[in-house]
């Protein structure tokens, strides 16, 4: 039990560590390539940060455990939602100006009830992981296109991804590149066998693994960036990130296993864990969007959002240790 413990813990801290020189070293190349602050952000930095997420669902699906992939889509949606959103608005309000994000929020909830209706059968399988790659793709071109057209709107965003996104000479923004996309490989690789020797030794499905351990362990990068942005100032950027990853990990990384293992899935995931995923991200809505002028995640709403993490935890624990 303590070497799996021990491969989860060292992996996770590469991860989080080759994740943010992966990132840096995509956006630095970017850049140099002429690519403007506000795409870099939208799609190298709002979706890069699923990388880790990516990657294990990937090995997990082939490790034989297609839950874990499944659980570790969701299990991430909920914590970015409820863990991160809310910690960082208890350490900084987060006040929305940019009009490209009240685009994109409402557009999460669309892709999140599109994909319910895809999963409603209970089997995700090979089409179903094509469609949810297709979905992807065209997200993707949709948030491209709305990253050139903001540059030309002022959005607050350009000026925040202008002052974040790094310069780095051509070489050795190639390097960071590969050497993350290396280490990353690896770690993850790493932790995915610590995390099924885990489940193993407690007698737990995989998918309360993917919804618990690693869901968190693949946030962790996400954590650091929005408490970052929201010190310095850029809450725009702070939830832009949690949007832009939960579209890539409810489309991306659940494909994967669709994709690799397709199958039926564990009922759980519909009546219990994709309904908590549906209802934080409809409260993200209604808290961030700002019907009547700015929206602004406030020190309240953080805590109701982090309670809800605590409470979504605890009926985890219950379901495993119902007595």
């Amino acid at each position: 039990m303590l070497l799996p413990l021990t491969a989860i813990i060292l992996g996770f801290a590469i991860v989080i560590w080759s994740a943010d020189r992966f990132i840096a070293g995509a956006a630095g190349l970017a850049r140099n390539l002429g690519v403007s602050p506000m795409v870099i952000g939208l799609t190298i930095v709002g979706f890069g940060t699923s990388a880790p997420e990516m990657l294990i669902a990937g090995f997990s699906a082939f490790e034989g455990s297609p839950g874990m992939a499944i659980g570790n889509a969701i299990g991430s949606n909920i914590t970015n939602i409820a863990l991160i959103l809310g910690v960082t608005a208890l350490v900084a309000p987060l006040a929305v100006h940019s009009q490209t994000l009240r685009r994109e929020m409402p557009l999460l909830i669309l892709i999140t009830l599109l994909v319910l209706a895809l999963l409603y059968d209970g089997d995700l399988s090979l089409l179903d992981g094509l469609l949810l790659m297709g979905g992807l793709l065209v997200v993707m071109i949709w948030v491209i296109r709305t990253g050139l057209q903001s540059r030309d709107t002022s959005d607050p965003m350009e000026a925040e991804y202008e002052a974040e996104v790094p310069v780095l000479p051509m070489g050795k923004a190639v390097f960071w590149l590969v050497l993350g996309l290396v280490l990353l490989l690896a770690s993850s690789r790493l932790a995915v066998w610590g995390a099924v020797e885990v489940a193993q030794a407690l007698g737990v499905s995989d998918l309360i693994i993917g919804l618990t351990i690693i869901a968190i362990g693949t946030s962790l990068p996400e954590l650091a960036a929005s408490l970052v942005s929201a010190l310095k100032n850029e809450a725009d950027i702070a939830i832009g990130n949690v949007i832009g990853s939960n579209m890539f990990n409810i489309l991306g990384v659940l494909a994967l296993p669709g994709l690799i293992a397709p199958g039926i899935f564990e009922p759980a995931v519909l009546s219990r864990d994709y309904p908590v995923m549906l209802g934080l991200t409809v409260a993200l809505l209604l808290m961030a969007y700002g019907f009547r002028g700015p929206g602004r995640i406030n020190r309240l709403e953080g805590g109701i959002l982090l309670a809800c993490f605590v409470g979504y935890q605890a009926l985890l624990f219950m379901s495993v240790n119902p007595g």
